[in-house]
């Protein structure tokens, strides 16, 4: 307690001699301020976990992504790859902070869009993000993790697109699409007040924004686009499988930030999606080697690669919202059909998703969507707490994937028309069976 002669000059002399005698409890009951809430503040250690798993999505796209494409597309289109994807994420990193944050997670909006926030405006080092938590990011932080998801999606559709589609229309398709493709499904998505926020779809890092979309995108650019030449009589393997493991691993590496970091907290669940991120790669990697041995085939390393690549997308909507062995079902289911799309469907129907954008996000991201509906439920291990039944659950997640697939194909064909116009969009034959590396970017990978 105070001593008495530190209040007396605030109380005078009537006043002290009332309050020296209250009993001693009451005196301390009497000092005491009234409680005042305190501003939120930034939480250093979520900050600095938000960082790190920032830079680990950044480390999905380059290098990850851009060795995992190149090594699969042959030597002459090497570079040309890993440039297209490099300079389309760095043009999605100036848009995003020019106009596309404000759009994605503006003040203002309505179901399909928000606006505001342009140019950063009234974002400062000292403003937080809304987390939804008492526990706050730096909003600085927030839009930066935002942004290498917008960068790294538009890069993966580019995998249906690769050696033959021009630089200069890479360019204007990425800007048009991220624009009225990208953004408005964030927004419906993740932010509150969009449609399938408020409607209950569960999507804890981007199985409907990221995959979904880019995986149908990229199919429906690629019948815009047409197929490469030679396709599918001529034989056109992988140039460096080696390269593609490389990035493989770089891949699963960076989706602990991608899935972890989207609880955008070091807390349990975010630990959730650590072990989840870990079993659903794990199992669908074997299943699919496994798939390829009943099939009659060798298990391969292309095989591999592409079941981790199955189960990270698979898993991604469902990383919070499973629990583990959920997750190794959800893996292993993703990487079958994943297989059989990639070497059954595709050359049945003949479209030339070059490096197999679809078949792998576009499907294993349906297949996540949908199947998180049914993992989040208590009774197979999910975190739900029962208030939404399996079906209804499910419905949301159908709902869900359907409105992204059609925004997704109608935002593509609309971004695909003007890129074409502005500037056509295949390169020349020339060019084609010269190689893009030459012929777009005047360089070899490989002397």
């Amino acid at each position: 307690m105070k001593p008495v002669t530190k209040i007396a000059g605030a109380l005078g002399t009537t006043g002290l001699t009332m309050f020296a005698a209250l009993p001693a409890w009451a005196q301390d009951s009497a000092l005491q301020s009234p409680p005042t809430a305190a501003a939120p503040v930034v939480h250093p250690g979520d900050n600095a976990w938000m960082m790190t798993a920032t830079l680990l999505v950044l480390m999905m796209i380059l290098p990850g992504l851009a060795l995992f494409y190149g090594g699969l597309t042959r030597a002459k289109n090497m570079l040309s790859t890993m440039t297209q994807i490099g300079a389309v994420a760095c043009l999605a990193m100036l848009i995003w902070v020019i106009y596309g944050y404000g759009l994605a997670f503006g003040p203002e909006g309505n179901a399909f869009i928000s606006w505001g926030k342009f140019f950063l405006s009234g974002v400062t080092p000292d403003s937080l993000a809304d987390t939804f938590s008492d526990d706050k990011i730096s909003e600085y932080v927030f839009l930066s993790f935002q942004m290498t998801f917008a960068a790294i999606t538009i890069a993966l559709v580019l995998g249906a697109l690769v050696e033959r589609m021009k630089f200069s229309a890479t360019m204007i398709f990425a800007i048009v699409w991220l624009t009225i493709t990208y953004f408005p499904i964030a927004h419906m998505v993740w932010a509150s007040g969009g449609l399938l926020f408020d409607a209950g779809a569960l999507d804890f890092a981007g199985g409907t924004v990221v995959h979904i979309n880019a995986g149908v995108s990229a199919l429906v650019a690629s019948f815009f686009l047409g197929k490469r030449r030679g396709y599918p009589t001529d034989r056109m393997p992988p140039h460096s499988l080696t390269l593609t493991m490389v990035g493989t691993g770089l891949l699963w590496v960076g989706w602990f930030g991608f899935n972890a970091g989207s609880e955008l907290q070091a807390d349990g669940t975010a630990g959730l999606a650590m072990i989840n991120t870990f079993v659903a790669t794990a199992s669908a990697g074997l299943f699919w080697m496994l798939t390829e041995r009943v099939m009659g085939h060798k298990g391969s390393a292309l095989g591999w690669c592409s079941g981790i690549i199955a189960g990270l997308v698979a898993v991604t909507p469902a990383a919070g919202n499973s629990g583990p062995f959920g997750a190794i079902i959800l893996g292993a289911i993703a990487s079958i059909v994943c297989f059989f799309f990639v070497s059954v469907v595709k050359p049945k129907l003949g479209y030339d998703d070059s490096l197999d954008a679809f078949g792998i996000h576009g499907v294993g991201g349906i297949i996540g969507a949908i199947g998180t509906g049914i993992v989040y439920q208590p009774v197979f291990g999910g975190p739900g707490d029962g208030s939404v039944g399996m079906g209804a659950q499910v419905g949301i997640q159908v709902y869900a994937v359907a409105v992204a697939i059609v925004w997704a194909a109608v935002g593509t064909a609309i971004a695909a028309i003007i890129a074409k116009a502005l500037t056509g969009m295949r390169v020349s034959e020339e060019v084609e069976l010269e190689g893009l590396d030459l012929g777009e970017h005047g360089e070899r990978a490989y002397n």
